[in-house]
């Protein structure tokens, strides 16, 4: 018998090779704002953690960028004004400056007449009230980088635990709506994540930013000083 004379045979293979192709055709076209949503409620948290993250980052990232440039020529003509004898002139160029450095030089510049032991410490203490303003918050980078990704765990362990329950309430598994359910959940924890890690990659800029702030005032700082312990002073 060949397959021409028994048409049913031919609708059935037919049917055979269309039906994977059903299969195959998508039946979901999520946007990425949709696809978080479906994190669940963690996913709330997780957002303002991103956003949290995202302010302090180029807040302070502006901040220490502006810092580094508007210190200029101000070390060589508080330099010129002290060798001059020009005491005066040079504050009131330290404060025209509005820098860290100024602010550091500055508080020098008032000891001048003083031990050199007291003008190291107006300059210290002053120093580390310059690194602690730099520092301002990006130390909550650091802690966002270590909450978002345990709040994603948080919200994927409360999904599996929910189709588990519902799973039980049904008195049966169903593949598909536990793995549907799944991948679903799992976006809390891939959110978290991303979020972590932009957080901690961002943090170790921001230090490694004010790093090489705090080098170069340093080395200003004690350029000056150095000047300020020249016997003709």
């Amino acid at each position: 018998m060949s397959l021409v004379q028994n048409p049913g045979i031919v609708d059935t293979l037919n049917q055979a090779v269309q039906q994977p192709v059903a299969l195959a055709t998508p039946t979901d076209d999520l946007n990425l704002l949709e696809l978080l949503m479906k994190g669940g409620w963690i996913m709330i948290p997780i957002l303002l953690l991103f956003f949290l993250g995202l302010v302090i980052f180029f807040e302070r990232y502006i901040t220490i960028r502006k810092a580094s440039r508007s210190e200029g020529g101000l070390l060589a003509q508080v330099k010129s004004n002290v060798l001059s004898g020009k005491i005066d002139a040079a504050m009131a160029a330290c404060r025209s400056n509005n820098s860290a450095l100024s602010r550091m030089l500055q508080k020098g510049l008032t000891r001048v007449g003083r031990p050199i032991k007291d003008i190291e410490g107006a300059i210290e203490n002053q120093g580390k009230l310059e690194v602690s303003r730099l520092e301002k918050n990006i130390n909550i980078l650091g802690i966002i980088a270590g909450i978002a990704p345990m709040l994603g765990f948080v919200g994927t362990i409360f999904g599996v635990i929910q189709i588990f329950r519902d799973v039980e309430m049904a008195g049966g598994i169903d593949i598909g709506s536990v793995s549907g359910g799944l991948y679903v959940k799992m976006i809390a924890s891939a959110s978290g994540l991303t979020i972590g890690i932009l957080a901690y990659i961002g943090y170790h800029i921001l230090n490694m930013m004010v790093e090489r702030l705090i080098l170069r005032i340093e080395t200003d700082a004690i350029e000056f000083i150095d000047l300020l312990d020249e016997p003709s002073m």
